[in-house]
């Protein structure tokens, strides 16, 4: 009898325990769940605001003319006002959350599929004929004319070492990266890691100076020739300045015989051949003119 009661006392502990560690895991779960908060934005364009990691989502009541639009041009016989209305009573369509970085956006395509998604979600019988067409065919619209841009209120930009000075290196063992000793590893140019150079020394390149031109007659002095200047030498075998250059003839040019003619004077018979052929010529062109006219 005394057995049977020492172990419904262990039962009954267990089962407390059992039950307290429930409810503590089911806390514990319900305050991670809380703790994610959403950005609710009243219209499908323009700027939002959140926490970085924070859920961005719109109002069923902001597509909804863009939902009554896009049924009305589907061409299925939708029934536009009754799928306009039955979105508008969505209290949040999930579009998103806000990147890990200073702003990001969320494009009129995404947009789009959240709001077909809703649509199809509601079950309304206001699709017409071809719910799918119509589906579409409200994505399209809501992607044409929608698309967010997120800023994250929490970002913080990271902050540069100023120059000259070493960056924070992380690991154990003296500050170094994997174990290792922390020790300034120079790059070319002396720089040391951090992204800096010390500036480079150009006071020994030579570079002229302005207003000290040398004049010609300093550099060419009187009576003295100047460079290439002086008298040509011909010759061969070094014989040129060695009693006089050998000049010789480049061909055998000779000069052609006249026959005994006075030079430039013009002969009689040439003379009267061509007033012959002016005679000549003058009577065709008369000839040629009269016919003409005729």
């Amino acid at each position: 009898m005394r057995k049977t009661t020492i172990w419904q006392t262990t039962r009954k502990a267990l089962t407390v325990t059992a039950l307290a560690t429930m409810v503590t895991g089911g806390a514990l779960l319900t305050a991670g769940t809380a703790s994610a908060a959403t950005t609710l934005a009243n219209a499908c364009s323009g700027t939002v605001n959140g926490g970085m990691g924070d859920t961005v989502a719109i109002t069923g009541t902001s597509v909804k003319e863009l939902v009554r639009a896009g049924a009305r041009e589907a061409g299925t016989l939708a029934l536009y006002d009754v799928a306009a209305n039955d979105i508008a009573k969505v209290n949040k369509i999930d579009l998103g959350t806000v990147p890990n970085a200073a702003g990001g956006s969320i494009d009129g395509k995404a947009i789009g599929a959240a709001v077909r998604q809703a649509v199809k979600d509601t079950k309304s019988w206001g699709l017409g004929l071809n719910p799918e067409k119509t589906l579409n065919s409200i994505e399209h619209k809501v992607a044409g004319s929608c698309g967010l841009t997120t800023v994250a209120t929490n970002y913080v930009a990271p902050t540069l070492p100023a120059p000259g000075t070493t960056a924070p290196q992380q690991g154990g063992n003296g500050g170094g990266t994997n174990g290792l000793p922390a020790s300034p590893s120079l790059l070319p140019g002396g720089s040391n890691g951090t992204g800096y150079a010390p500036p480079r020394d150009y006071g020994n390149l030579p570079v002229a100076q302005p207003g000290v031109a040398v004049a010609p007659g300093v550099r060419y002095p009187a009576n003295s020739p100047l460079p290439g200047e002086g008298a040509p030498q011909y010759g061969t075998d070094g014989q040129a300045g060695q009693g006089g250059p050998d000049v010789r003839n480049a061909g055998n040019a000779e000069a052609l015989a006249t026959d005994g003619l006075p030079g430039g004077d013009v002969q009689l018979p040439m003379l009267l051949a061509v007033l012959v052929l002016a005679g000549v010529t003058a009577a065709l062109v008369r000839t040629w003119v009269l016919r003409r006219v005729s």
